[in-house]
């Protein structure tokens, strides 16, 4: 499938215009709201639904392209985006219309495979929204459950956001995965809400996934593993499991995020002699500036 872009170092408002072109040709392209838009190719019977913030897709993805362009171009997937200008956890009574919209019209019907995604908010979202596709899989990466202050008033970030609505329709995560068939939520355990957040998916259709010392933004470190790739295809494949994943996590020994977050665990909690290991293992591997600093640091104090 010949999808042309060209959406890197645009304004914001160039770059919707270019998604809403290449949609236009090959499925549609909606404004929903005042922030928000759903972006539609439609291409083969397996679908991907993501939920991203337009400034992030911008800032971080290749080619400044929603995640599942990549797919519908090489892999022959649909793909239905919906894309959030700010923060808003795609709380919006137009996105609720949208997706009454598309189940009234048996939208979901069409495609043999389906994978809601998201990260952060955009996890929320995956996992919220996926009731309109029953059968659907989930894959959220460090979901909130919700930011009603009354069920997750200890978490007190995105303080601007807690004025959002979360008691209407869509309202709480965990009670919207019930019809999925499979719920994957990742999450890093060393990051306490985060983990307190993925505590509450308790569903027995979920597969829990810690991904220790990967931080706050798993969807970044994931690509920097290259793994995110592969994590979406056995999703789409329904081949997803907590030992696949396990085994795509071994790269992370070689990330030196990773290690440097491990490294730095392990010197406050006491552990030099495990921290000098990591050291000198990244230090063969060509990563001086940090690790160096640190070893020569631990080797003084010894």
């Amino acid at each position: 499938m010949i999808i042309n872009t060209n959406l890197t170092d645009l304004k914001p408002n160039a770059w919707l215009g270019q998604i809403d072109e290449i949609c236009d040709d090959l499925g549609f392209f909606e404004q929903l709201g005042t922030r928000h838009f759903a972006a539609f190719l439609g291409i083969g019977r397996k679908l991907l639904v993501t939920f991203e913030n337009a400034q992030d897709v911008r800032a971080h993805n290749p080619d400044a392209e929603p995640r599942g362009f990549a797919y519908a171009r090489h892999d022959g997937w649909s793909h239905l985006a919906l894309l959030s200008e700010g923060e808003s956890w795609f709380r919006d009574p137009a996105i609720y219309a949208f997706f009454d919209r598309l189940t009234d019209d048996g939208f979901f019907d069409d495609f043999e495979r389906i994978v809601f995604h998201g990260t952060g908010s955009g996890g929320y979202a995956a996992a919220a929204f996926s009731v309109a596709a029953p059968g659907a899989t989930v894959i959220a990466l460090q979901p909130q459950a919700t930011l009603d202050a009354q069920v997750t008033g200890w978490d007190k970030r995105f303080k601007a956001q807690r004025r959002i609505n979360f008691r209407g329709r869509y309202g709480y995560a965990p009670d919207m995965i019930d019809a999925a068939e499979k719920v994957f939520v990742a999450y890093d355990p060393m990051q306490r809400l985060d983990a307190v957040h993925a505590m509450l998916f308790q569903n027995p259709n979920v597969s829990l996934l810690p991904c220790p010392f990967l931080g706050k933004a798993l969807d970044q470190a994931f690509d920097r593993l290259s793994i995110h790739d592969v994590l979406l295809k056995l999703a789409m494949e329904g081949s997803l499991d907590q030992r696949r994943f396990a085994e795509l996590l071994r790269a992370r020994r070689y990330d030196p995020a990773y290690a440097q977050n491990l490294v730095t665990h392990l010197v406050k909690s006491g552990h030099h002699g495990l921290a000098k290991i990591i050291c000198d293992y990244m230090l063969r591997r060509g990563h001086s500036t940090f690790f160096d600093k640190l070893r020569a640091e631990l080797s003084e104090a010894a």
